[in-house]
């Protein structure tokens, strides 16, 4: 294993989101999969440039990251396609191309940020995690929405200025998921990928017993059920 790319992450960096990482090298590929998810992000990993060309289009990533020397279709090809057609996810490019001009290439094309190889897990991590907050409009650590307070580092909630919560990692996933949407409805399905990643059951029930395990703890009102659509976070429970 190369120098920088081992679980060295810190686990108390708890952010549970779903992210595409586009790489064709085998071996550092399944490195970065293994550190982000050590870091408790669900990762789906693509190796190829038009597989995550049609997969950025058509699934609900937080973000992605995309390595531009890819087989089939190159990375910069495949930015330049989500943003023609309007898919804002954030990127970061990852590259051992790391001369001035392509990073400028890669800005102009709808970049984030850019990370040149070799590097460290650490910045990698710091660097999907600054994007996620900023596109989210997160505060470093807290989440502040409907009167709750989800605190990323300690993984609990605090309810209008109570004693916090623990949460167990899948209700932090589930409430996560929800706060991150305010006032929408989020499907089944979505929470499902949100959780596991694009290989998980959308029939599984868990979803089900997280949410019932939630409401026991924040209020059944504040979670609704929209039959037949999802799960809804209320403003004004």
């Amino acid at each position: 294993m190369k120098k920088g790319y081992g679980p060295t992450l810190n686990t108390h960096l708890i952010h549970p989101m779903r992210l595409m990482l586009v790489e064709d090298d085998l071996a550092l590929g399944q490195s970065l999969k293994t550190d982000l998810e050590y870091a408790a992000f669900t990762v789906d990993w693509v190796r190829d440039g038009k597989t995550a060309e049609f997969q950025g289009a058509t699934e609900p990533y937080d973000m992605v990251v995309l390595d531009l020397g890819l087989p089939v279709m190159n990375g910069l090809e495949v930015l330049r396609h989500w943003r023609q057609t309007g898919n804002k996810v954030p990127v970061l490019i990852l590259t051992a191309r790391d001369a001035w001009h392509e990073r400028v290439d890669g800005f102009k094309a709808g970049a984030d940020d850019y990370l040149g190889k070799p590097f460290h897990a650490e910045e990698l991590l710091a660097r999907v995690q600054a994007i996620i907050k900023r596109s989210h409009g997160l505060t470093p650590t807290v989440m502040k929405v409907a009167g709750l307070d989800l605190d990323e580092e300690r993984q609990t909630v605090v309810i209008e200025g109570g004693q916090p919560l623990q949460l167990s990692s899948m209700e932090f996933r589930i409430l996560q998921a929800l706060m991150l949407h305010p006032g929408k409805v989020v499907s089944k399905g979505h929470l499902v990928e949100h959780i596991y990643g694009i290989n998980g059951d959308p029939d599984s029930n868990v979803v089900e017993v997280y949410i019932a395990k939630l409401r026991g703890k924040i209020g059944s009102r504040r979670i609704s059920t929209r039959r037949g659509q999802g799960y809804v976070l209320e403003l004004n429970p």
